[in-house]
């Protein structure tokens, strides 16, 4: 969990919104369980370190009361790296949400092998103060021609998945060659029987 120290917002709009990043500030909205949407900013490069964190749990101080909240929607500048405005789902502990989580494959598939990741993210539901980083699938030893659907992903305990379960996360498959190679592969073939041929009025050996 990660605490952020949170101000209102009395100005709106496009304007107020940049004069507050110039301040080193971050644009946000906090809203949740029937509450009327408040506008706050929140310390820029603290909440940009704790964004870097999947699903991270934060705890939002504001006119000395305290909020967890988890974020939502995150919008970021490309080509700033920074972060432009944070939508922030107020949550309660014991609380069900759904959210995006990072598939992790790890592991080594059987020699000969590679494994393909089809997919990056999976859609779980799971409890609010405790959401998984990632979800790690294994492809440890796994022979070609494997498929991981997400009905066979294990979940944290307590997360149920919502994703569709026929959907393909891994794959274990056989490197394919291509035309290139096969032609250097037999360019190579070619060769070495020429240099291990006896030069022109050597004797053989043996």
């Amino acid at each position: 969990m990660t605490k952020l120290a949170a101000t209102a917002r009395t100005e709106f709009g496009k304007g107020a919104a940049r004069r507050t990043r110039r301040a080193g500030l971050v644009p946000a909205v906090l809203y949740g369980h029937g509450t009327d949407p408040v506008h706050v900013a929140l310390p820029g490069h603290q909440t940009f370190l704790a964004l870097k964190t999947t699903n991270v749990l934060l705890e939002i101080e504001l006119d000395g009361k305290t909020e967890l909240a988890i974020a939502r929607d995150v919008q970021r500048d490309p080509i700033r790296d920074s972060i432009e405005h944070v939508d922030l789902l107020i949550v309660r502990k014991g609380e069900k949400v759904v959210v995006e989580v990072p598939v992790h494959v790890v592991g080594e598939s059987a020699p000969g092998t590679i494994h393909l990741v089809d997919l990056q993210q999976l859609s779980i539901e799971a409890e609010a103060t405790n959401l998984p980083e990632a979800i790690e699938v294994s492809v440890e030893g796994l022979e070609a021609g494997t498929n991981i659907f997400a009905a066979d992903v294990t979940l944290p305990e307590g997360a149920s998945l919502v994703s569709d379960p026929e959907l393909l996360v891994a794959s274990v498959t056989v490197p394919q060659t291509s035309s290139e190679d096969e032609a250097a592969e037999a360019d190579e073939a070619a060769e070495a029987p020429a240099a291990a041929a006896p030069a022109e009025g050597e004797p053989a050996e043996g």
